[in-house]
């Protein structure tokens, strides 16, 4: 039922061509992921590895965020990732909140009301700022627990980019600590609400098996 609510989905949003951003994309980049996961992890939107491959997370911040989820027990094959913004800005630049709004209102929102996920994770600011209010701070918010305009449970952590940036070795290790803990936090409620859900595969996922590079 949700796999084939979110094929139609998928095929509404490869046309779309609602903004600008679809302009300088190669094409929307959607969803990848279990449909009946318990938990969703939303980012920011697509960079250049994303625009190319078609898949959420899959250049060297999705990389990182692997790492991430199999430490924490968890496995990109068991949950579900996803985007606010579904088209690569030009420039790679940080899509502003009108933008950010615009889109996921069109496509997040039904991602969402399909999916009816036990827990969501907001990874960093753009998507924190979507999924809870513009007022949220990732370096104040970050680890809290707050409802979802959707309604759902959501924890907000720092986006794997983010990290990449972090030069500071001391500053690196402890926000790498924090976004475990988070991760933790989140799987840990995730199966509290869904007892019976395997979130982890016995292999990482390989992305760039499953996925080919856009012509």
């Amino acid at each position: 039922m949700k796999e084939e609510a979110l094929k139609n989905l998928a095929h509404e949003l490869e046309v779309c061509s609602q903004c600008q951003l679809r302009e300088a994309a190669q094409g929307p980049v959607g969803w990848f992921g279990a449909a009946d996961s318990p938990i969703v992890f939303v980012g920011e939107g697509p960079g250049g590895v994303e625009d190319d491959f078609g898949c959420p997370l899959i250049g060297p911040s999705g990389q990182l965020l692997d790492k991430a989820l199999w430490a924490a027990k968890m496995t990109r094959d068991r949950v579900l990732t996803t985007n606010v913004i579904k088209c690569r800005p030009k420039g790679n630049r940080t899509p502003n909140i009108a933008e950010a709004d615009f889109c996921a209102q069109r496509w997040l929102d039904k991602e969402l009301e399909i999916l009816q996920p036990k827990v969501v994770v907001a990874l960093g600011g753009v998507a924190l700022h979507y999924l809870g209010n513009p007022d949220m701070r990732i370096t104040r918010d970050r680890g809290k627990w707050f409802k979802t305009k959707h309604g759902f449970d959501c924890i907000a952590t720092f986006h794997p980019a983010y990290l990449l940036r972090i030069s500071n070795v001391k500053a690196l290790n402890a926000a790498k600590w924090d976004v475990f803990h988070d991760l933790e936090a989140a799987r840990d409620k995730a199966l509290e609400l869904a007892p019976d859900y395997a979130l982890t595969s016995e292999e990482k996922t390989d992305l760039f098996k499953l996925f080919k590079r856009r012509k």
